[in-house]
């Protein structure tokens, strides 16, 4: 059986039965699931140079769970012969990896996935790296599937788990980190104030310069939140998320807005073909004039606004989950659509620049920077996230996955 098959039909088994099976019972389920015979499961095979008959899968099985104690995923039940069992819970329906191990869960040509904590990873990892862009959990009172911090630790959990990250940034390089404004004060409509500490903490602790508060308008985002603005009417829809972009140098960031220019408008394609403006106008003051000929230049396209409306309702992520339900396996909850962090990767990176995600959940950074040619390594705590995370690169060049091995 290919790794990937075997690595999921013994995920699942576990997942399926809270967590815990002895040999025997993982040996049944993972026939249930990979559709093995009792022929398969049970013939044997000479092994070795002495010829002893072994049961093949049996012993493949046998070894990933040795694997998989190496690198934290599973352990054997103390006292109990043939038993083993996930490690600790990440949150509902998910494992996470133990703080201390760390493993190669899949790469490409272009990039690695990692299964660990990205302060423990990134702090033993010597890779220049000239973009972060994540999503970390937010502070959510309610945590999700994936686990959250509360809102009083997020500052200090964050900078500590990023200050390894941020060491190995070359000069000029960039953070991107998505951060959801709408994070509100216990029982109150009034919101919490942490986006303001965690941007002062980025500097203060960590010596990051502020170059943007990029807002990321979801178009299609449901009315929220439902209990200040759909009961109480107390609020209005919250409908964006922060994108902060900061730098470790200012002066020699390697940001080019000309590689994202957008289409002009039709009205400023009708400017420029009658040779700009006829007019002349001051404005706000004479800090803005117009003159005959303003506009009239020919250009290779519009500058963006750092207002980027996308839908959080992208084809790829759809695909994503759709793959997720049909593999048993829980879908990634608050994904970012693809085009977010391709526009981020395109204005700050250039070809061969490594791109970094330490929160890499189902795997968007590390998709996002595989299209556009960029080297790319990603963290991530949750087995089940990084598995599924991995379906998303089967089809590029260099394809591995490793777990198992």
């Amino acid at each position: 059986m290919e790794q990937l098959n075997l690595f999921q039909a013994v995920l699942e088994s576990y997942q399926a039965n809270a967590g815990r099976l002895t040999n025997e019972q993982l040996y049944r389920e993972v026939a249930l699931r990979a559709n093995l015979d009792d022929t398969a499961m049970n013939s044997l095979v000479p092994i070795g140079k002495s010829g002893t008959p072994r049961n093949v899968i049996k012993r493949k099985l046998r070894w990933w769970q040795q694997s998989a104690k190496q690198a934290g995923i599973l352990r054997h039940v103390p006292g109990q012969r043939g038993v083993w069992e996930l490690t600790e819970k990440a949150g509902k329906d998910l494992h996470k990896i133990l703080p201390q191990y760390s493993v190669l869960a899949f790469s490409t040509k272009l990039g690695l996935a990692i299964l660990g904590s990205c302060d423990s990873v990134f702090s033993r990892l010597d890779i220049p790296i000239s973009l972060i862009v994540s999503s970390p959990p937010f502070p959510l009172a309610n945590p999700r599937n994936y686990g959250n911090v509360s809102e009083k630790e997020f500052v200090d959990w964050i900078t500590r788990a990023l200050e390894p990250v941020i060491k190995r940034l070359v000069p000029g390089a960039s953070v991107c980190l998505e951060i959801s404004p709408n994070i509100y004060m216990p029982r109150s409509p009034a919101r919490s104030m942490y986006c303001e500490r965690l941007l002062l903490a980025l500097h203060d602790r960590l010596g990051l310069e502020l170059m943007d508060r990029l807002v990321w308008e979801n178009t299609s985002a449901p009315p929220s939140p439902v209990q200040w603005a759909s009961k109480r009417r107390v609020q209005l829809t919250a409908t964006y998320s922060f994108v902060f972009w900061l730098s470790n140098d200012a002066q020699r960031v390697k940001s080019d807005n000309r590689r994202v220019l957008q289409p002009h408008t039709e009205r400023h394609a009708r400017l420029i073909e009658g040779g700009g403006e006829r007019r002349t106008g001051s404005f706000a003051g004479g800090a803005y004039r117009i003159r005959p000929g303003s506009f009239g230049n020919e250009t290779a396209g519009t500058i963006p606004r750092n207002i980027i409306r996308l839908s959080h309702n992208c084809a790829d992520q759809n695909t994503y989950k759709r793959r997720m339900r049909d593999m048993g396996l829980p879908p990634h909850t608050a994904p970012m659509p693809l085009a977010l962090p391709k526009f981020l990767i395109e204005l700050l990176t250039e070809k061969e620049d490594v791109v970094a995600d330490p929160f890499f959940g189902s795997g968007t950074t590390g998709r996002a920077a595989e299209s556009l040619s960029r080297r790319w390594v990603g963290t991530e705590i949750a087995v089940e996230s990084i598995r599924g995370a991995s379906t998303r690169f089967e089809d590029a060049e260099g394809f591995e996955q490793h777990m198992l091995m």
